[in-house]
């Protein structure tokens, strides 16, 4: 009972949106539909469950045990924290300047590789979600992790469908708004975090 009161306490709508936004903007599938659609119309069928579900799991996973697995090589969630903001600091820049991130190759099944890891459960998300667990609650990351999931797959399910609805255009400039959320928020990781290891080394 104690621990579901803990979580009732814990659950945020405000964080719930907040650790959303950061993960839709830095996930990007809105702006990986041309990718999805360029792998699919290769190898033929992309399995949107299993994809989605895989790279949830990964989300989730390294979110609880990240941090011990820091812990091993010696490192604080602080510190992981400034590295991560560096991390999303280079995809804002790479978005905003239309640079085309490395998405990996591109095997016969699509569905975990490059799909679920590392196109969605990347480097930059895998990050995000352990920086964001120094400054949110898990519960709302897991919450925000589950909402951005549905979302992932339901493009992968309309990849094609949405490209042409949304058009080149309106996929550009997704991707250079997000880009600036992110640039904000790796700034705002960076100062904060920086500050917390400081006052620690002091």
């Amino acid at each position: 009972m104690n621990t579901i009161t803990k979580l009732i306490n814990e659950f945020s709508l405000k964080e719930i949106g907040a650790t959303f936004a950061v993960l839709f903007a830095v996930i990007d599938i809105l702006g990986s539909i041309p990718i999805v659609v360029s792998i699919r119309s290769k190898v033929g069928h992309i399995q949107s469950e299993k994809a989605t579900i895989v790279a949830g799991l990964l989300l989730i996973s390294f979110l609880f045990f990240g941090t011990k697995l820091l812990g091993v090589v010696g490192v604080d969630v602080q510190s992981f924290a400034v590295a991560g903001a560096f991390v999303i600091f280079i995809i804002a820049v790479e978005m905003i300047l239309g640079i085309e991130i490395q998405k990996g190759v591109e095997p016969n099944s699509a569905s975990i590789v490059p799909i679920a890891f590392p196109l969605i459960a990347g480097a930059g998300s895998l990050t995000t979600v352990l920086s964001l667990r120094s400054q949110f609650e898990d519960i709302n990351i897991v919450i925000a992790i589950i909402l951005n999931m549905l979302i992932v797959y339901l493009v992968l399910k309309f990849a094609g469908n949405l490209e042409k609805w949304m058009g080149p255009g309106v996929l550009s400039v997704l991707k250079k708004v997000f880009g600036v959320i992110l640039l904000s928020i790796a700034i705002k990781l960076f100062t904060s975090n920086l500050g917390a290891l400081f006052h620690a080394t002091v």
